[in-house]
């Protein structure tokens, strides 16, 4: 999707793949067949490339440092990726920082281990609490509500290197907030968003969604103050925990997120594009609303492994529904595509959006309460 707003603007996209079918290599104007963790693969790229950016955090820090002491230009460069990658790093620099964040402890791998987190849960009103892996999780994997020290045990003889123990909290609702920010420091924010994650991967975003909007701009705030620590160039997604009146920063994501789909037709500047803009140090674009409410929703495989392409007719069906497939081979539980609905209504929004993914073949979450239409 970068690659496509890169193209409109006469651009061109250089992809590093490590698979010729990858779905990006399909609006690339050129391909590098290789590995983010081969210094050589990311040689070759950078060699081919005024800018190397990114659309996913699983990065080796050292290596991209070294491309950019080679003379790349590497936006954002590691020092704001290691937010992303590490959470123990990320927790650490936000809490120091004065961001509010959950109730956390940053535990080394070792014999301690349990006897710390143990004594995280009894110093924090008890069991249940979450832990999670420093590195490597995402959408849900490599994090675990741990009911008791026994289920904290098993989990800790399967996870090398840091854990975070956190607080589990009552959540009221969940937010993001896209950032887009260029080397002069120039930024834009985009409305803050109510999403829905089920599971850890996020399933919907509501544009404005159900908050008030106190919590809205106080979330807005929030965003662009982590975006201004992390200091990085491009766009930068913060996610919010609703919990008790209370706005606290769960996750990070220094590149363009699921949470800002929405903007390719909502928003007068989409996330990819103004991404494209702020890492070509070109002028950022308006991220104001189109449409008084916007909602969006994640196509997922279903048990039979239909691919949504063959459902296509079934989805567009529905007025007003943008959908966009993503070139991902189906299997169930995967993520291959998102479907967007603009209108003025909210409730409107959100049924045609859900009645879109259902028809692209896409499974109702178990507790997801949606309109009877959408499921009949």
């Amino acid at each position: 999707m970068a690659g496509e707003a890169a193209s409109a603007l006469g651009l061109s996209m250089v992809v590093l793949a490590e698979r010729p079918d990858d779905a990006a290599c399909a609006v690339a104007a050129e391909v590098v067949l290789g590995s983010p963790f081969v210094a050589a693969d990311l040689r070759a790229l950078s060699a081919r490339c005024d800018v190397v950016t990114f659309d996913h955090e699983q990065v080796d820090l050292d290596m991209v440092g070294a491309l950019a002491a080679q003379g790349a230009v590497v936006r954002p460069g590691a020092e704001t990726l290691e937010l992303a990658v590490d959470k123990a790093h990320m927790r650490t620099v936000l809490d120091e920082a004065g961001v509010p964040v959950p109730a956390y402890l940053v535990v080394d791998e070792g014999p301690d281990a349990l006897g710390a987190v143990e004594a995280f849960a009894v110093g924090h009103g008890g069991w249940p609490i979450v832990l999670k892996a420093a590195r490597g999780g995402y959408d849900g994997k490599g994090v675990w509500p741990l009911a008791d020290r026994d289920e904290a045990a098993t989990v800790l003889d399967q996870v090398t290197g840091q854990v975070v123990v956190e607080e589990l909290l009552p959540l009221h609702a969940e937010l993001a907030v896209m950032v887009a920010r260029n080397p002069s420091g120039t930024a834009a924010a985009w409305p803050a968003v109510e999403t829905a994650q089920v599971g850890g991967v996020c399933r919907e975003v509501l544009v404005p969604g159900r908050l008030d909007a106190d919590v809205l701009d106080a979330a807005s705030a929030l965003g662009q103050k982590v975006a201004e620590i992390a200091g990085g160039v491009g766009v930068m997604a913060v996610e919010l925990f609703w919990s008790d009146g209370r706005l606290l920063v769960n996750e990070v994501a220094t590149r363009p997120h699921n949470s800002g789909h929405w903007t390719m037709e909502g928003a007068v500047t989409s996330q990819f594009e103004n991404h494209v803009r702020a890492v070509l140090d070109l002028p950022l674009g308006s991220t104001a609303a189109q449409h008084p409410q916007v909602a969006s929703v994640n196509v997922f495989g279903g048990s039979g492994g239909e691919a949504p392409s063959m459902l296509l007719a079934r989805g567009l069906a529905v007025e007003g529904a943008h959908v966009h497939l993503y070139g991902k081979s189906a299997r169930p539980g995967r993520k291959l595509g998102h479907v967007t609905v603009c209108g003025d209504e909210a409730e409107v929004v959100r049924a045609r959006a859900w009645a879109a993914a259902v028809a692209l073949g896409t499974p109702v979450p178990d507790g997801m309460e949606l309109p009877a239409e959408v499921l009949r």
